[in-house]
């Protein structure tokens, strides 16, 4: 993918660190207009910071990320609140606003964004809880939901307002099944009927590529594969196929970096 102007965001060398821990190191993406994509890799490879870093929650340290002709990182406050506008974001963690019920969670974006008046705003809550299978939850409070019911609540406050680009962070964590299944084909329809962009970003990858036209795999800090559901399912590149089909030996480690286990050992011994 190249940089064109059918591209809605583009990332270009991008770095960033959170202290001395580099987790970004030159990515570079397109993600077209109109199209949904996944951003895949293991837990701490940088998928959650890329999002943060196109909301303009974080700033790069060097490189850019230009969303709709805009560089996230130099616009103001103002024209990044704009931008902002054309987003809707399901955090990892849901989100939810824990002293509001799940009718005002949902109604909250519409309340703050337009000017819709209440009768409206109502018919369109009930209908975003509809789409996740959730209408008859409009008068619980987050504490009273399940952790599965909880991230479907997020998803529906996030596509809220339909925005241009939804971001999707971890969308399938905690779901059975079939509300994963359900989930999954509403993000591609959603997508499909607004004619937006959506990025899933995720570790589940039978789920994501089923539902994505295009993905990243991120590794090392870098985009190590890039493709089709079909080209990433058949790469030979040896991290992605370990990912891919989920095996326990190859170059994608499960230990956090640190000193031989023995090393310790022998520091606990001799003290």
């Amino acid at each position: 993918m190249t940089g064109t102007a059918d591209n809605f965001i583009e990332i270009e060398d991008l770095h960033f660190a959170y202290g001395t821990n580099q987790v970004l190191k030159g990515i570079r993406m397109a993600i077209p207009r109109g199209k949904v994509v996944g951003i895949l890799g293991v837990s701490g490879s940088g998928k959650s910071t890329i999002l943060k870093l196109i909301g303009g929650q974080r700033r790069p340290d060097r490189g850019l990320v230009r969303v709709d002709g805009s560089v996230v990182h130099e616009l103001d406050n103002d024209a990044l609140y704009e931008l902002r506008r054309k987003m809707g974001m399901m955090f990892q963690a849901g989100g939810l606003f824990s002293d509001m019920s799940v009718y005002d969670n949902i109604a909250f974006p519409m309340r703050e964004l337009t000017d819709l008046p209440e009768d409206l705003i109502h018919d369109l809550v009930l209908m975003k809880l509809h789409a996740v299978g959730l209408r008859g939850s409009t008068e619980l409070m987050p504490s009273e939901l399940s952790g599965g019911m909880a991230r479907r609540i997020a998803l529906a406050r996030a596509i809220a307002l339909d925005p241009m680009l939804t971001m999707y962070d971890e969308p399938f964590a905690g779901l059975d099944p079939i509300s994963l299944n359900v989930i999954a084909e509403l993000i591609r329809r959603l997508n499909d009927a607004l004619g937006a962009t959506s990025i899933i970003v995720t570790y589940d990858v039978s789920e994501t590529l089923k539902v994505v036209d295009y993905a990243f795999f991120i590794h090392g800090g870098v985009v190590v594969a890039a493709g089709t559901p079909d080209e990433l399912l058949n790469s030979a590149d040896p991290s992605v196929h370990q990912f891919i089909h989920a095996e326990p030996d190859g170059p994608v480690a499960f230990h956090y970096p640190n000193q031989p286990f023995t090393s310790d050992l022998e520091l606990r011994a001799g003290e």
